[in-house]
């Protein structure tokens, strides 16, 4: 994997969002004024939020977006999701904020010729992103789906993504979907107050404090690569991931929408995504497409490659091959 090159911001918040605070302020007073104004808005959101003694307070539902905030103000926000987590979950966390690196662009692709659709990336990004589950193997809010299929019949309406039994199974391939950080992302246009949008290195966010929970996202995603957090997430005690970053693996609270983010708290540091590392075949690649001699570049310049749902015209920074 290449390494990053570049030195990093200072802080990556600091700059205009004033766009983005009055689309959120304009959003907020339009529904405040159906339910009669902001007590009645708390109240109609507090079944979709989860806060301290289960109640929204207004100073939550006034906080400002990640890129209007001082570092004062995320450090103070940061502490308190540190003690609220300690409390909840009995894990301290190392919380922290890891900007993207200069000259950086992320790139994902997978080999179809080589998945053998054991699911090892499915549960280790649940494991790594401190997502619900209710035992070991429920990956249901894994940010991985993958998908079997019929050999000679690429079709991703007819696969079966909960196929059981030994793999890889006679006559099949596998395809492992994920977030495939678009650059024309409908996700991000969809969402009414810009609580989602692409970070410098090409990786869709999330402002999980910033999130309503409206689902538009979910509805614009073409690959079915986000997850809502219906209620508090179920994490042991045991198996929750103490390494975590604002935008990415922090246990979400419940009512807001959550998504891959290519493990960027690893990723921005050099290091690959959890569901690269366990993949026993190979079968992915990850590095930066800016860097013409990055592994990845290879790959796409010398091997088949085949993108999912081209036609939508996402222009998808995850790519398949075959070989």
């Amino acid at each position: 994997m290449a390494s990053q090159s570049g030195t990093k911001p200072s802080h990556p918040n600091k700059g205009s969002g004033s766009e983005t605070v009055q689309s959120r302020r304009t959003f907020l007073k339009a529904a405040g004024a159906g339910v009669a104004g902001v007590a009645g808005l708390v109240a109609a959101l507090r079944p979709l939020l989860e806060l301290e003694s289960g109640q929204i307070t207004l100073s939550d539902l006034l906080q400002k977006h990640y890129k209007e905030l001082s570092k004062d103000d995320l450090d103070r926000i940061m502490a308190r999701l540190t003690e609220k987590c300690e409390q909840e979950y009995g894990v301290k966390p190392n919380l922290r904020d890891v900007p993207a690196g200069d000259g950086v662009e992320f790139g994902y692709a997978l080999s179809l010729t080589k998945c053998v659709g054991c699911r090892r990336c499915a549960h280790a990004c649940l494991a790594e992103n401190n997502q619900s589950r209710n035992d070991e193997e429920d990956i249901n809010m894994s940010y991985i789906r993958v998908l079997q299929m019929k050999k000679g019949a690429l079709n991703v309406e007819t696969s079966d993504q909960y196929y059981t039994g030994e793999v890889p199974s006679d006559d099949t391939f596998y395809m492992p979907v994920q977030c495939h950080q678009c650059r024309e992302s409908p996700c991000t246009r969809a969402c009414p107050v810009e609580a989602t949008w692409q970070e410098p290195d090409g990786v869709v966010v999330v402002d999980y404090n910033w999130c309503i929970g409206c689902r538009y996202c979910m509805a614009a995603c073409p690959y079915d690569a986000r997850r809502f957090n219906w209620g508090k997430p179920k994490v042991p005690q045991e198996v929750v991931n103490p390494n975590q970053n604002y935008l990415s693996n922090r246990i979400r609270p419940s009512g807001v929408v959550e998504k891959c983010t290519f493990c960027l708290h690893r990723t921005r540091e050099g290091r690959y995504p959890a569901c690269l590392e366990v993949c026993p075949t190979g079968a992915r690649v990850f590095g930066n497409l800016l860097d013409p001699d990055s592994e990845i570049n290879y790959i796409l310049k010398n091997k088949r490659v085949y993108i999912l749902k081209e036609d939508s015209g996402t222009l998808p920074r995850f790519y398949y091959f075959f070989g």
